[in-house]
């Protein structure tokens, strides 16, 4: 029984709900990304490079063919469209985390920045500085 509370105080701590929480949205927002680059900012640049769909785009290594037991077997490819997709999901992804940690980091630096009320002098040197202004009178 003791294992399982301790497991359970591991995870309800804030710091392992926060990562799961990220991973979560971190998927969802993959998912929104990879439907952008592909329904929105692939097709446009497809049509400027002539009508290519960038899924098309591949080499083939090897024709499919019938082997001598009759079993047919497929065409080894190499699809470096996808590849292409990918980078710009990738990119598109860092760019995004860039500019999230890029602000995080600006927040921060300006709640450092902000200057601090100048502590109050001390009694005695406000006794001080009414005692100099009194002697130059």
């Amino acid at each position: 029984m003791g294992m399982l509370k301790e497991f359970k105080d591991f995870a309800m701590k804030g710091n392992v709900v926060d990562l799961a929480v990220a991973v979560i949205i971190g998927g969802a927002f993959g998912k929104i990304v990879s439907s952008f680059v592909n329904d929105i900012v692939m097709p446009p640049i497809g049509v400027l490079l002539g009508g290519v769909d960038f899924k098309d785009l591949t080499v083939t290594l090897r024709e499919a063919y019938v082997a001598e037991s009759g079993a047919e077997m497929s065409a080894v490819v190499l699809s470096y469209g996808n590849f292409i997709q990918n980078v710009v999901d990738f990119l598109i992804i860092a760019f995004v985390i860039f500019l999230a940690i890029k602000g995080i980091n600006s927040t921060k630096k300006k709640k450092e920045e902000a200057p601090a009320a100048p502590p109050a002098p001390p009694k005695s040197e406000v006794l001080l500085e009414e005692i100099r202004d009194l002697l130059k009178k």
